[in-house]
């Protein structure tokens, strides 16, 4: 019993240190990154070989992605608060042209009916990922003037704000047919309308203009309208080898796993089955592989990353410090469960990506870019910047 109550004081003593959240921040960053990197070498290597001739050719670019990912989260940590406050004034902007550059003659990229890339030669970039940390700078600021303001405020003035941001950067990103990152910004919007206290009324009416918006991209389109329809039966016999290909294969992997899955290196839908193995379905093949117990540990990972980004929002004093952790909180936890309910087949397949598992430098570095900046809000608390000094003291000692 006593060994009980020490554990679970000592466990009570760490969620209440000054540094819990930025540890939680940096460790499951970290773990999942690494983990990303052995699992893209897994997922990968059947498709880098039959496309270049080496099983490490993608594994190699996402290293490269990782090393210069450190390199961003440094600059973010270390960037001054005065300069994030500027380019969120030209958030809007810069979120347009960089929204606006895939349709650009010699640099603009189509990859799997998408036009949301740029690329040079072999380099490609996908903007919308960047203008998601754009648009977030944008909200907050914007959030911040509304409740400093000293005139008289209607909620209405609330939704008002945030509306030519949001459909802005939608209607680019529709134009590009990226329907996965125009669900990420909307979902964005939203949940920074309902955490700066947007009444229920108002809310709920921009959720069904939402929706309906969603709606009409999904039925103008059969495309998206059978991978919407193929969530409900993926092996029905007319939808399995067309729509539902994809889902049942991602399924069936996750079931063969069991719970300590079929070993490292061990998947057989990535052999074909799964033709972005190594990005929208990693989930699936670390699920196969690694088994359920694979799953759970990754989504424990997610839950430590958000919940110290959320406490950071709750803690900071500073009014656009709150809104932006909470946005960059509130997109990476839309990420995983539009990228999970796609594996698992609870939700269509739009193509959104695993934060730091799947293979990509667009959103490995994006992601990389938001949590240095939610680390750069902690660090410049008085008590965590003390407690730091203070372990790198005892440690040089």
């Amino acid at each position: 019993m006593s060994q009980i109550r020490n554990s679970r004081a000592a466990y009570l003593s760490f969620f209440q240190r000054p540094t819990a959240a930025y540890i939680l921040i940096v460790t499951s960053t970290a773990i999942l990154t690494a983990l990303g990197l052995v699992m893209g070498l897994s997922s990968s290597s059947v498709k880098a070989y039959e496309t270049t001739g080496s099983t490490y050719s993608i594994f190699y670019k996402q290293l490269i992605f990782i090393v210069i990912g450190g390199g961003a989260i440094y600059l973010a940590v270390h960037l001054k608060q005065m300069l994030w406050e500027k380019m969120a004034r030209f958030a809007l902007v810069l979120g347009g042209i960089a929204l606006i550059l895939p349709r650009a003659p010699l640099i603009g990229r189509d990859i799997n009916g998408n036009q949301a890339w740029i690329g040079i030669g072999s380099f490609t970039l996908q903007p919308s990922e960047f203008a998601k940390l754009l648009l977030v700078l944008w909200c907050a600021m914007m959030l911040r003037r509304y409740h400093e303001r000293e005139s008289e405020k209607s909620q209405f003035d609330h939704l008002k704000i945030l509306a030519p941001g949001a459909i802005l950067f939608v209607g680019l990103i529709m134009v590009g047919k990226d329907l996965g990152s125009a669900i990420i910004v909307m979902g964005i919007v939203f949940a920074m309308l309902f955490i700066s206290g947007l009444e229920g009324i108002y809310l709920a009416g921009a959720t069904l203009f939402g929706f309906g918006g969603l709606s009409y991209f999904i039925f103008t389109s059969p495309n998206r309208l059978a991978r919407f329809s193929a969530v409900l039966h993926p092996f029905a016999p007319g939808v399995y080898k067309s729509a539902g290909w994809q889902t049942a294969h991602s399924i069936m992997g996750l079931a063969s796993g069991g719970f300590f899955g079929v070993g490292l290196g061990a998947s057989r839908q990535k052999w074909a089955n799964l033709s972005e193995a190594n990005t929208d379905f990693i989930f699936s093949v670390i699920g196969e592989e690694l088994g359920l117990l694979g799953t759970l540990i990754v989504l424990i990972l997610y839950a430590a990353l958000i919940y110290g980004i959320f406490r950071t929002a709750l803690h900071t004093k500073d009014l656009m410090h709150r809104y932006v952790c909470a946005g960059i909180g509130a997109w990476l936890m839309l990420q995983v469960l539009v990228n999970v309910g796609s594996d698992i087949g609870l939700l269509p397949v739009v193509g959104v990506t695993l934060p730091f598992v799947s293979y990509g430098g667009s959103s490995l570095l994006a992601n990389f870019i938001a949590v240095g900046f939610v680390l750069s809000v902690i660090r410049r608390d008085p008590e965590v910047r003390a407690a730091l000094r203070s372990k790198l003291q005892r440690e040089a000692e």
